[in-house]
């Protein structure tokens, strides 16, 4: 159903009470049929451009002459200065520097390399479920979907099983809710514990993604000491965060809608199609952003060098000239070419691993035939960066 032109809703994509407490479906919706290039104008954010129909978004992904990373690919107050990761890490790099970047860690996301590791992370899913499982009542976000990306990175970074712990703790305080400096205080900590692994790695490189950034080249030199703590920290971001979100979002989609809960408890062979509704129905990367490096023009409207353009990926992947009853949570959908994972260049390079951990985990509850209930109120999270639940309380009952 298309939007009508005459009821516009007030837009402000910038608002994060809009994504726990509001409908920003109304405002994507709104744009996608009215707007689809609309200039976002300045509140504590600088203006940018907001792309929200999905061949806008994959053309724009796939333009990365004319659309940079190395800027950030975030909205950030202009009084925070630069992204210090900015053409330094994996994800803030153009090319050249990004495919040889890319290169140095590519293999150990490849297929082969994750499906080996596959009965290890199922040896961790299964453990972190058990755990729950003993207290019967806990927070599905923080006990179970944050644990299990969180250590099957650590278990890759070649951080020892001693130190996942302790990461857990500084991950939640960092990235959970509470005061800025709480969160700024744990985000210093854990470059500090990976300021002293890096130290130990370069003294005795192992067979770990530390060591590969420590001993490796780019551009024919050795990493500085800050670059590989910058991209630590962005290989344990991006191993983490949106799995742990998709993961707590898809249970949450399974227990809103019943029906697909039992159509895959009936048919375990809808798992694989299951992931891929659950990664375009939670698409937990709200925006993306790049700035332009030379004009170029969408819609008729004029692109300036300088500016930044934002790709709102639930909007893309809700957009009804692509899918079919987009607004439908449905586990049997095909095609489903979402964008959840990014596209072109920076495809994200963990796709395989996070969409192993998520078929891993939601198959260690079908085969045990747990039964996950809700026990109090879900809360999404307050963030234009990451949408979906901040907490899930659950209750699991072993069959």
């Amino acid at each position: 159903m298309r939007s009508d032109p005459a009821e516009q809703p007030e837009i402000n994509l910038v608002d994060p009470k809009l994504y726990s407490d509001g409908d920003p479906f109304v405002q994507w919706r709104w744009l996608r049929d009215n707007e689809p290039m609309y200039w976002h104008p300045p509140t504590e954010l600088p203006g940018f451009w907001a792309l929200t129909r999905y061949e806008d978004v994959r053309a724009a992904y796939r333009d990365a002459e004319t659309f940079s990373s190395a800027q950030g690919i975030l909205l950030r107050p202009a009084e925070h200065g630069a992204d210090p990761g900015g053409g330094r890490t994996l994800a803030l790099t153009d090319a050249p520097r990004h495919r040889q970047l890319r290169g140095l860690v590519d293999s150990w996301f490849a297929v082969r390399s994750v499906r080996e590791l596959e009965e290890e992370m199922r040896g961790v899913t299964s453990a972190v479920v058990d755990s729950a499982l003993e207290r019967g009542s806990c927070d599905f976000v923080t006990d179970i979907a944050a644990r299990v990306p969180l250590y099957v990175i650590c278990k890759m970074m070649g951080v020892p099983d001693s130190g996942w712990e302790h990461l857990y703790t500084l991950t939640s305080q960092a990235f959970g809710a509470g005061d800025a400096a709480t969160r700024r205080f744990a985000h210093l900590e854990i470059m500090g514990y990976f300021e002293e692994l890096q130290e130990e790695k370069a003294d005795d490189p192992g067979d770990d993604l530390v060591s590969v950034l420590v001993t490796g080249t780019v551009e024919g030199k050795p990493l500085s000491t800050e670059d590989v703590l910058l991209n630590c920290n962005n290989l344990l971001v991006g191993g983490t965060e949106n799995t742990r979100i998709a993961a707590s979002g898809g249970m949450l989609a399974l227990l809103e809608y019943p029906e697909q809960a039992q159509r895959l408890a009936d048919d375990p062979a809808l798992l694989q199609p299951a992931v891929e509704e659950i990664l375009r129905w939670t698409s937990t990367a709200t925006h993306i952003m790049r700035t332009a490096v030379r004009p170029t023009e969408i819609h008729g409207r004029r692109v300036e060098v300088g500016d930044r353009i934002t790709f709102w990926l639930p909007s893309a992947n809700r957009d009804e000239r692509i899918f079919d009853e987009p607004d439908r949570f449905d586990i049997t959908r095909k095609p489903n070419r979402h964008l959840a994972l990014g596209f072109g260049e920076h495809f994200c390079i963990g796709s395989m691993l996070a969409k192993v951990e998520l078929r891993l985990l939601y198959q260690e509850f079908l085969t045990r035939s747990i039964r996950v209930e809700l026990d109090g109120e879900p809360k999404l999270l307050d963030s234009i960066v990451v949408n979906g639940p901040e907490r899930l309380p659950v209750k699991l009952t072993a069959a």
